[in-house]
C-alpha cells in the first residue's frame, strides 16, 4: 500500500505500508513487513527490513535498518546499521522519537535508544541509551608517524 503525494524513484517495495508524503530512493528497497508512517524519508542505497517507523523519520542514505522500530522525528546519518543477527537468533532494536544516529554508528539489538537521545558518529551501541543521554562509544584516534611506509614496503 503506497499512500497520496509519494515519491519513489528506481526502488523496490515489497508486501509493505507506506504513508503519505513519503519520498523513497534512489535505489532504496522496502522488503516485506514494513509500516512506514508520513512524511519519512528513505534515500538512495537505504535498505528497510521487518520494520516499523514513524512520521518524518530520515534515513538519508546508505543505512540498514532491520527488525527495529524507530519512532518520530529522528535523524539517521549516512551508514548506519542496525546489527539484527548474532549468528542464531535476530532481536529487534528500538529507537524513540526525536533521537540522533550519528553516521557510521551500529546499533547491537536488542538495544533500545530513548526519547531524544544522540549517538555520536562511529559509536556501536550494545547498551540501552537513556532519555536525552550523548553516547560516545569510539576508540580515540592515534597517528604514528612514518609507519604507514613500512606498510607500503610490504
Amino acid at each position: 500500500e503506497i499512500g497520496a503525494g509519494c515519491s519513489i524513484d528506481s526502488s523496490r517495495l515489497e508486501k509493505s505500508h507506506v504513508g503519505n508524503g513519503v519520498r523513497i530512493g534512489p535505489f532504496a528497497q522496502l522488503r516485506p513487513n514494513c509500516d512506514i508512517a508520513d512524511n519519512v524519508k528513505i534515500g538512495n542505497f537505504v535498505e528497510v527490513k521487518n520494520s516499523t517507523v514513524g512520521e518524518k523519520t530520515s534515513f538519508a542514505h546508505l543505512t540498514y535498518i532491520g527488525d527495529s522500530d524507530f519512532g518520530s522525528h529522528i535523524n539517521v546519518g549516512c551508514g548506519v546499521v542496525t546489527v539484527n543477527y548474532n549468528g542464531r537468533g535476530k532481536f529487534r532494536t528500538v529507537v524513540e522519537d526525536d533521537a540522533f544516529i550519528g553516521c557510521n554508528s551500529n546499533l547491537v539489538a536488542p538495544v533500545r535508544v530513548q526519547k531524544g537521545a544522540y549517538i555520536a558518529a562511529a559509536t556501536t551501541v550494545t547498551t540501552d541509551i537513556p532519555p536525552d543521554a550523548l553516547a560516545v562509544g569510539r576508540v580515540k584516534q592515534t597517528i604514528y608517524p612514518g609507519r604507514a611506509v613500512n606498510y607500503r614496503k610490504k
